[in-house]
């Protein structure tokens, strides 16, 4: 997660609808399957590598990163996850003389990295499921190897990529299309989600939701006793269904508490601000920002692979994958009923 806050901005968005349909999740039998999917295992693995020390702290446009980056594809390509239609590979490709243009930190050309999953019924409609996959490199010889942050969300968007591709192998893949996007320059000052929204593969015009993943791997001080919950941030800012949507399917599977501390946009943390979620968002796209909240080892060297508690990491993957399955294959898109004011 970014350390800046961002400058606090008002954005006004057209009503799309006066009234929201009912929404009504229905418990899924082959979504429980699909759930399974979810290993604990493969997170432990894919986390292991990504949190090396050989990535030496992912800095963006560091060699470290595009280690990752390529370990990342290598898991795509065996697990039959392409890249998007319309790309000629995994990666969209970010100049340094853009991610420098903010703040100057002589940072290297760098990539986002993508993949696709074809929607069966309605292709054209793209929900996004984002995480960043950089961190802040190394300080003063020491490795800051960014295990929660944000190495949890970049194995669990990995492990939801792959369980989409494995329910269309089996017939019942979503009916809208996946785009997972692992961005770049997220702690430089969300950099590749602004190229992205800047630069989009696909209209934001047909972008139904972000569902964006930034550090689920551990607890923080005020869950002390008990790792089984979750921040939800922003789901209720611009669609009342996407909220619904959350809320229901958690009730529905019951993975997990959700804890909206962090919603309230007066909150001096400003979270909002602060993941790639927020780029879509300032474009009038509906985005829920999961979050396991900050600890004593954020931004530091020891936020390592061995604090990470993997049941919870899991538990959030599979949570977030029912969000998205939802969005992907509910009868209507979400509809934009709010302001980002609430």
């Amino acid at each position: 997660m970014n350390k800046k806050t961002i400058p606090l901005l008002l954005f006004t968005f057209l009503f799309l609808s006066c009234s929201t349909q009912r929404v009504i999740v229905q418990k899924n039998e082959s979504l429980s399957e699909d759930l399974k999917n979810i290993s604990i295992e493969s997170l432990k693995t894919n986390l292991t590598a990504i949190a090396s020390d050989e990535m030496e702290g992912r800095d963006t446009g560091s060699e470290g990163q595009k280690k990752a980056g390529r370990y990342i594809i290598d898991f795509y390509k065996k697990h039959g996850v392409g890249f998007p239609k319309g790309a000629t590979n995994y990666y969209q490709n970010i100049p340094a003389t853009y991610l420098n243009a903010n703040y100057n930190e002589n940072l290297k050309d760098s990539e986002n990295i993508w993949a696709f999953i074809e929607g069966s019924e309605k292709p054209e409609e793209i929900v996004v499921i984002s995480a960043h996959y950089d961190h802040v490199g190394i300080k003063n010889g020491k490795i800051y190897n960014g295990a929660d942050d944000d190495g949890s969300g970049t194995v669990a968007i990995m492990e939801i990529a792959a369980a989409f591709q494995k329910a269309k192998e089996d017939g019942h893949g979503p009916k809208r299309s996946i785009l997972i996007l692992h961005m770049t320059g997220e702690e430089h000052g969300l950099h590749g989600s602004r190229y992205y929204s800047e630069n989009p593969l696909f209209p934001l015009a047909n972008t139904v939701a972000d569902v964006n993943i930034d550090m689920i791997g551990r607890r923080d001080d005020f869950h002390k006793e008990n790792n089984n919950y979750v921040y939800l941030i922003g789901s209720d800012y611009l669609s009342t269904d996407l909220h619904t949507v959350c809320e229901e399917v958690n009730k529905k599977y019951n993975f997990l508490t959700i804890d909206y501390k962090y919603n309230d946009k007066s909150d001096p943390n400003h979270f909002y601000y602060r993941s790639d979620h927020y780029n879509f968002a300032k474009n009038g796209i509906p985005v829920v920002f999961i979050f396991n909240g900050t600890h004593a080892d954020y931004h530091q060297p020891s936020d390592k692979v061995g604090k990470i508690e993997f049941d919870a990491l899991t538990q959030r993957a599979k949570y977030a994958f029912a969000i998205a399955w939802e969005i992907a294959n509910r009868k209507d898109k979400l509809v934009v009923d709010k302001t980002d004011g609430k």
